[in-house]
Formats: C-alpha cells, sequence, structure tokens
C-alpha cells in the first residue's frame, strides 16, 4: 500500500439500493461532500439462486438491478464509475468473495476438486460458530465452501483468483474488502495479496475478522494486509476487551470502526429516529480507529435495514434527519489528526465507576497526543477538570486544542465550562489534541 497521511474514511454504497450503476454516480458529488475519500461496494456481480449478493455465481457478470436497462459491456460502464470516482477524488474498493461461491455456480461443476465436501462426498456449505456458544451454528445453505488445504488443486483455485482481482484492479479497483477473511489460510491470502500488487503496487487490502476467534485473527499476520474492521460497535464503554483487541491486532494491521454496517440494524431505527445518537456513534467510531466508515443513509437516518437478498431501489427511504454537515466536519477533524490516522497505543485513563470514559491515544510516528472524553449518560451532562486533561496529555491549556465537531441543533462545545472544569453535554463526545 501507498505511504499516507490519512486513513480509509469509507462509504459503503450499498449496489442494490442505490440501484443502476449511472445512479451510483450521481450519489459521488454528495459523498466526497461528506469527506469521505473511499467508496465500499458490497457484491455487484450476477447472484445465484437464492439471490444473496454474496452467493456469487459469475465473478464477471453483473447483478440485474445493478445492470438496470444498459447494453453495454460491464467493462465499460464499471470502468466509467471508477474514473468519476477517482474525479471526485474517491478510490474504490468492492468486496471479494474467496471462501465460497454460490452452489449453483458453473465453478462448482467445472471444478468439483475445488470444493470443501462432507463425509457423503457432498460439497459442503461454510458455517459459524458462535463464539459465545457453541452449540449456535448457522449454516449458509445456498453456499459452496471452497477448500484451501495445500494440495495440487488449490494453485490453480488462486490462480483464478488471482484473474479476479486483477481484471477488477484493471478497471480502476484501489481495493479490496476481503469477505469472512479469517474463513482464508493467511498464507493464501498472502500469494493473492502479493500477485494483486505486481498489478496495481498501491491496492489496499481490508480484512473482514467479525466474530472470528483471535486465532483466526492472528493467523492473518503474514498475509500483509492494509486493515482490519474491529468490533468496537458493540462497546458499552466500561468492559476492557475492545482496549485488549485494539492493543493485540493493532501490530497486525490498523483498523476501521463504524457504527452500523450492511449486517446490523440501523441506528435510526435502534433510537427511535435521534440524530444525537447517530452522532454520537459515528464520531467515536471516527476518533478510536485509523479508518472510519458508515452505510448509505446513515447520515439521513434510514430505519431499513439492508438486506442482502431483498433490499432494492424502491426502498430507498424519506429522511429521518440529515447529518450529513457533521459527518462532513467530523471526517475534516479526522483528515486533519495525525494521531486520529495511525493505531497508536491507546488506553483509558479515567476509572472504571467514572461517569466520563476517557481515551487517551498516542502516535508511534509523532509526538501528537488526543483525549476523548465520552459521556454515554442519555439524560445527565457531566463535568470534567481541565487539570486531569492538562496532565494526561502532559501540557498547558495553551497547548491544547478543543477539535470537537460542532452539532447542528446543539450548543457549541465549550459554551458552558468555566475556568476549571469543562461540561460534556448528554450522549456526546469532546476531542482535544496537543502536539
Amino acid at each position: 500500500m501507498a505511504e499516507s497521511t490519512q486513513g480509509p474514511r469509507i462509504y459503503n454504497l450499498f449496489p442494490t439500493l442505490v440501484g443502476a450503476i449511472p445512479d451510483w454516480e450521481r450519489r459521488l458529488p454528495a459523498i466526497a461532500d461528506m469527506g469521505f475519500n473511499w467508496v465500499f461496494l458490497n457484491p455487484f456481480q450476477a447472484p445465484g439462486g437464492s439471490g444473496s449478493l454474496y452467493a456469487i455465481k459469475d465473478y464477471y457478470r453483473l447483478h440485474q438491478v445493478v445492470r438496470g436497462r444498459s447494453r453495454k459491456p460491464a467493462d465499460a460502464v464499471l470502468k466509467r464509475f471508477t474514473a468519476a470516482a477517482a474525479d471526485a477524488g474517491l478510490q474504490v474498493m468492492l468486496d471479494l468473495v474467496v471462501n465460497h461461491t454460490a452452489k449453483d455456480s458453473p465453478l462448482v461443476e467445472e471444478h468439483p476438486d475445488w470444493y470443501a465436501r462432507d463425509e457423503h462426498g457432498n460439497v459442503r456449505s461454510p458455517f459459524a460458530v458462535d463464539p459465545n456458544d457453541p452449540d449456535k451454528v448457522t449454516v449458509w445453505g445456498d453456499l459452496a465452501e471452497l477448500d484451501f488445504s495445500k494440495r495440487p488443486a488449490r494453485r490453480e483455485m488462486l490462480d483464478y483468483w488471482d484473474e479476479v482481482a486483477a481484471h477488477y484492479t484493471g478497471l480502476g479497483f484501489s481495493g479490496f474488502r476481503c469477505d469472512a477473511a479469517y474463513k482464508v489460510p493467511g498464507d493464501a491470502w498472502k500469494d493473492l495479496i502479493e500477485s494483486a500488487r505486481e498489478v496495481n503496487p498501491d491496492t489496499t487490502f481490508f480484512a473482514e475478522t467479525l466474530g472470528a476467534g483471535l486465532h483466526e485473527v492472528d493467523q492473518l499476520r503474514p498475509a500483509g494486509f492494509d486493515y482490519l474492521f474491529n468490533s468496537s460497535k458493540w462497546w458499552d464503554f466500561r468492559a476492557g476487551w475492545l482496549l485488549d483487541q485494539y492493543e493485540q491486532f493493532r501490530h497486525l494491521a490498523p483498523s476501521v470502526a463504524f457504527p452500523e454496517s450492511h449486517d446490523t440494524d440501523r441506528l435510526a431505527r435502534e433510537s427511535g429516529g435521534d440524530a444525537r445518537e447517530s452522532r454520537f456513534w459515528y464520531l467515536f467510531a471516527a476518533l478510536f480507529s485509523t479508518g472510519v466508515m458508515m452505510p448509505v443513509g446513515y447520515e439521513q437516518g434510514f430505519q431499513r435495514a439492508l438486506h442482502v437478498v431483498k433490499t432494492r431501489p424502491k426502498h430507498w427511504e424519506q429522511p429521518t434527519f440529515d447529518i450529513s454537515g457533521f459527518v462532513h466536519r467530523t471526517n475534516a477533524m479526522k483528515a486533519a489528526t495525525p494521531v486520529l490516522n495511525e493505531e497508536g497505543p491507546q488506553q483509558v485513563f479515567t476509572a472504571g465507576d467514572e461517569p466520563v470514559v476517557g481515551l487517551l491515544r498516542h502516535m508511534d510516528s509523532g509526538p501528537q497526543r488526543s483525549v476523548a472524553l465520552i459521556n454515554a449518560d442519555p439524560e445527565q451532562a457531566r463535568d470534567f477538570e481541565w487539570h486531569r486533561i492538562e496532565g494526561t496529555l502532559g501540557a498547558g491549556r495553551d497547548a491544547i486544542r478543543e477539535i470537537t465537531p460542532a452539532a447542528e441543533d446543539e450548543a457549541k462545545a465549550g459554551s458552558g465550562d468555566d475556568g476549571d472544569r469543562i461540561v460534556i453535554p448528554p450522549r456526546s463526545i469532546r476531542v482535544f489534541v496537543a502536539e
């Protein structure tokens, strides 16, 4: 990956909600205006009989919703989109699904030795075990699991995925989100990543590892991933597991946080359409990790969950609210603050029973430090002593800057402060930096 001073700020454009590729293109100015530097596309290829975007039948044909009325070659319309994105200052990544195919993919018949088999010789479907309940197993019956064990057929199979990645790289895609990356051996990913970078040395690889066991993520260390996705969305601001994971994996690759994803419920639905809640979680995601991601519609309070089979353009919603200005200001804050763009050491510096949670971040490559003061209480404002911020940052007040992005419908941060204490409004975060 090319050296960069800014982490990825990713807008997940869900293909079948937005519609045909020309409709994607019409969304680009708004995405760029919010300060994103990446667009992430879920699978847009032709699915198998289940209709799931993640049950890909043909890696080179377009989903019928994505194709729309166009009769131009798929490569031509995709290349036009990535060029338009580049003109808007956006890189584009797509989902790379290599641990399975649709069960009705022609590859199952053409290359039967590529697939994992059960004790009866039938093609096996992939499954996931709930790490908190080993008896809870989810099986995806519409999928056929690929076998990455070391054997002669593996080389042929890896060559196929090398060609898929090279094809899309040639169309202008700059990165790949690797779905269920932990399901594929790290050495197989290493082969694929190195081959892709022979085509474009700057190709960026993002590993999706949510729900994986720690050992499953650890085995990806040799692969050369640029980023992982983390689980900060589920933090209660008290338990120690998130910071433990952050420290363990920041040496493997920096991470990307998100307030919701295409796999979760919509936050605006859970909050009853509370814009403050959506601002709170987006700001936390942006300041916690090197990268941040949000899905289409988050900025407008969409409440219908994205569905990999059923979602269509007719499900586009009327806005519940519009926080796109806040997202823009948060992204601008992140882009301009070096400590928020690398996975340096991070720790909670407040006691577990304090109402305010204080996060301190350091840089590995520079002197800047940040403090985030998090008031998760939805009802009550909390205050915090200035001298504790000065002591934590090791700087006098005149050397400390507040970079909290302003909310549209709330008083500017700092309006309730006095000389010795600062006020954190209910369900909000204030952010400070010092060199």
